[in-house]
């Protein structure tokens, strides 16, 4: 289960961060890191320090432009966030996070996402509806500021002991179940691109006065969880719509030229 969790950064500010994560992670048995448009050197001598023998991960860390490509083949993403917004989406704390984690990565194919903002600014409205749930920490109200690196082991911690439970309690699972496929992130974007276009198509939808309708259906879809099989159904709607729109648009109005 560990293999499966990817902990993705993003615009971190300072090699040091980036070291501690790299040692928070070893120390619970992760090793998948990957870096989006980090703002400073990742191999840096401060870095190598902090990680304090995990250079390793630092050394294997991708590096990506933006999130859709750090999480385009995982099949559940969590960005970690330090309050509610004002869209809000399905909330979870580190533990009911991790308890999770054994169904979300039982699939074939399956990969967790485990998404870090900014130091200075945490995660935009727009990365955040890139993902399926928010995971907040409980802290002290009047001091709720953690440092990049202790959110990273704090939400690793508690994935490590579900894993841990695992080792002593497998779950019985009937041989049917997981047969499917979860749709990736990548899916899941390619679905909302052809979404939104085709509700523009058919006057549904207008860009111009969004109303957060699309923001809204995403939530609504990675709550959903769709696997492969139903996304290809549902963009196979689409296309019908789309087709259905077109001809509409093209036919006459006058009933007699009907066929």
């Amino acid at each position: 289960m560990l293999d499966r969790l990817r902990i993705v950064l993003i615009g971190t500010s300072h090699p040091g961060n980036i070291g501690a994560v790299a040692r928070a992670m070893h120390n619970m048995g992760l090793s998948d890191l990957a870096l989006v448009a980090p703002r400073c050197e990742v191999i840096h001598q401060e870095s190598i320090s902090r990680a304090s023998g995990a250079d390793h991960l630092l050394h294997n860390a991708r590096i990506h432009a933006d999130l859709e490509d750090a999480v385009a083949d995982c099949t559940f993403t969590v960005g970690a966030s330090a309050r509610s917004r004002t869209l809000p989406w399905p909330m979870v704390s580190p533990r009911e996070l991790a308890e999770r984690l054994p169904s979300e990565c039982q699939p074939s194919g399956s990969r967790v996402a485990l998404v870090f903002g900014r130091e200075d600014s945490g995660l935009t409205n727009a990365e955040l509806q890139r993902c399926n749930a928010h995971v907040h920490i409980p802290t002290n109200a009047d001091f709720s500021s953690l440092n990049l690196a202790a959110a990273v082991q704090v939400v690793a911690y508690e994935c490590r002991l579900a894993w841990l439970a695992t080792q002593t309690q497998a779950p019985e699972l009937s041989s049917d179940e997981h047969d499917d496929t979860l749709a990736t992130h990548a899916d899941l974007e390619r679905y909302f691109e052809h979404l939104e276009r085709t509700l523009v198509a058919i006057e549904f939808h207008d860009p111009a006065k969004p109303r957060q309708l699309m923001a809204r259906l995403r939530r609504l879809y990675l709550r959903a969880r769709p696997e492969q099989i139903e996304l290809n159904i549902l963009r196979g709607i689409l296309t019908a719509t789309e087709k259905q729109a077109a001809r509409t648009k093209t036919t006459p109005d006058n009933p007699s030229t009907h066929e």
